[in-house]
């Protein structure tokens, strides 16, 4: 069942993007008098098409991208058997330099917008919520396997990044940290300063498979939340509300003290003592297979909370979209720079279905949503041909030089671009599955 609502959000997220980058590109096209042959939401072969107007408007069958095929275009069709004769006013090729390039870059124009206007409409609908710097320091961190092998230690207060301030939890985490050079946290350990670097490759860690997603996280101090009905905590006494005061002889004051000492012991039952309504209770537990009590915790951090008006919101939601597209052009430069894998940061539609998760939450697909917007806005900028981007940089030379490379060149570029870009695309797939095992 996750797999089949993976799988629904990655293909309703992809036709809308696609639907409205294709758009642009009509749109633009149109405007400037061009025919515009087809519009596809997905590759051949056609399973629903309708002709109105002199366009065609269609939905294939494999739901990886989209086209528009204006006429007199170079495009991923190929189709140049009439550009050996004289153009019609209504095509492409026919227009100014100037024209051809708004229409190149209304699908990059159009993604840029949508994830501007999601990530604006999210900031506004959602506000805020987040843990302070002030509230994380009273208890400090939880460091897992990546954050020891960083050089962190659970207890840990964070006072800076870098040298910097930071507000809220979520800073510490954040792509463009981890993605830094050089960089470090400055963290306070029983009463003294140390300074914790931050590798150059340490993002390319996350992609091992033995290791878990998260490497820091906030403790807990906390009090019964949930008691599960399969586990025997029940059974036991446990009540929601109550305060773990030991668990065997250990003093407790925050989750992760619980699930380490239950780690260590690997025992079958374990004695502790509870504190409800201000009384002292002895309880014994018996663990289940997995060797936990069976319950959640109810957390006693205070998080703090910031409505944003429409004005703010579109300031605070601009920045978010863009932030992605800097974030990917980090990410590019540690590419190139050796710092980052390809095979460990590259995703495929896998990879993507993966990202929205198995349970369907508006939030949540919205949120991907605009940010996929935004890198796919990005990726289709860069000056690869058969991209959006390859196209401005063809036009731009034209404009710049005033000499359009020939037709002959473009359809060779055009060529070359699709193998490079199916290249890229099956690496994506083939690495997506060896990620699977």
């Amino acid at each position: 069942m996750e797999a089949i609502v993976m799988t629904a959000q990655l293909l309703l997220g992809l036709s809308i993007l696609v639907g409205v980058h294709e758009l642009g590109h009509l749109l633009a096209a149109k405007a400037f008098g061009m025919r515009v042959e087809k519009y596809s939401i997905g590759f051949p072969p056609k399973i629903w098409g309708k002709k109105f107007g002199e366009t065609e408007y269609s939905i294939g069958a494999i739901p990886l991208g989209g086209f528009v095929k204006i006429t007199g275009m170079i495009d991923e069709s190929l189709d140049v058997k009439s550009l050996n004769e004289e153009p019609e006013p209504y095509e492409f090729r026919a227009k100014p330099a100037w024209q051809r390039l708004v229409v190149m870059m209304g699908g990059i124009i159009v993604n840029v917008i949508t994830g501007v206007v999601i990530f604006i409409f999210l900031v506004f609908s959602r506000g805020e919520s987040y843990l302070s710097k002030d509230e994380l320091n009273k208890h400090g961190i939880v460091a897992y396997e990546l954050g020891q092998e960083l050089g962190l230690q659970t207890g840990d207060r964070i006072v800076d990044i870098s040298g910097k301030d930071y507000k809220k939890f979520s800073d510490l985490t954040s792509p463009d940290v981890l993605l830094s050079t050089n960089g470090y946290y400055t963290v306070e350990r029983s009463g003294t300063r140390v300074k914790v670097p931050i590798p150059n490759d340490f993002i390319d860690r996350f992609a091992d498979k033995d290791k878990s997603v998260a490497f820091i996280y906030p403790r807990i101090p906390f009090k019964v939340g949930i008691i599960s009905e399969e586990g025997k905590a029940a059974e036991a006494g446990l009540q929601v509300g109550d305060q773990f005061k030991t668990l065997a002889s250990y003093p407790i004051t925050y989750f992760d003290e619980i699930t380490g000492i239950l780690d260590t012991l690997q025992a079958k039952q374990v004695d502790a003592e509870i504190i409800r309504d201000g009384a002292l209770l002895s309880m014994s537990f018996e663990l289940n297979e997995e060797g936990k009590i069976g319950f959640g915790p109810q957390e006693l951090l205070t998080y703090s909370h910031v409505d944003y008006t429409f004005g703010e919101a579109m300031s605070k939601g601009t920045e978010r979209a863009f932030s992605v597209v800097f974030v990917n052009i980090k990410a590019f430069g540690k590419m190139f720079s050796g710092d980052v894998s390809p095979s460990k940061s590259l995703s495929g539609p896998i990879g993507i279905a993966k990202f929205f998760g198995g349970t369907w939450d508006w939030l949540n697909f919205w949120q991907i949503t605009g940010l996929l917007s935004m890198v796919l806005a990005f990726m289709n900028f860069l000056p690869i041909p058969a991209l959006d981007g390859g196209n401005v940089l063809f036009l731009t030379w034209e404009m710049v030089s005033g000499r359009k490379p020939s037709d002959k060149f473009l359809e060779n570029a055009q060529k070359v671009g699709m193998v490079l870009l199916l290249g890229i695309m099956s690496y994506a797939i083939f690495n997506d599955i060896y990620k699977l095992f």
